[in-house]
């Protein structure tokens, strides 16, 4: 699904206007599932689905609005938790359920809102909560002596 923008706009225009394409293809995804009576239960929806598309918009590399094996990488190694290439591919299947070698959108958002727990809804929810539970100290370290040390 490749996406055309206009031969007037290069670089940073360009780019600008191929991200706020995929987010008006993502809302129009996020109001589906709002409409859906299957997730008319889940708590928080709206806020839920808005983060769901942030995380998504941020590792779709090649602004395509599917999720590759090289994107799913990045997206490890930028969680903390590398992966095989074979890992990788095993949780691409989980995900999709074995019919392609790409997430879409709305695999990742049937993934975070199922009750199946996929390796990836795992990871992506661990690094969510180690987010919130830590808040990383601002400013230099604090000096330390030799006595210290471990």
């Amino acid at each position: 699904m490749s996406v055309a923008v206009s031969n007037r706009f290069q670089g940073g225009k360009a780019f600008g206007l191929l991200k706020a394409q995929q987010e008006r293809r993502l809302e129009e995804i996020n109001r589906e599932f709002l409409c859906d009576q299957k997730y008319s239960d889940e708590e928080n929806l709206p806020e839920k689905l808005a983060a769901f598309k942030e995380k998504y918009m941020e590792f779709d590399l090649n602004n395509e609005g599917e999720i590759d094996l090289m994107s799913l990488k990045r997206m490890m190694e930028k969680l903390g938790v590398p992966k095989t290439h074979l890992e990788m591919k095993k949780m691409i299947s989980e995900v999709t359920g074995g019919v392609s070698d790409t997430i879409s959108y709305r695999d990742f958002v049937n993934m975070m809102l199922g009750k199946r727990s996929a390796v990836l809804k795992l990871v992506m929810m661990f690094e969510g909560k180690a987010n919130e539970s830590s808040p990383k100290p601002a400013g230099p370290p604090p000096e330390r002596d030799i006595a210290s040390l471990p």
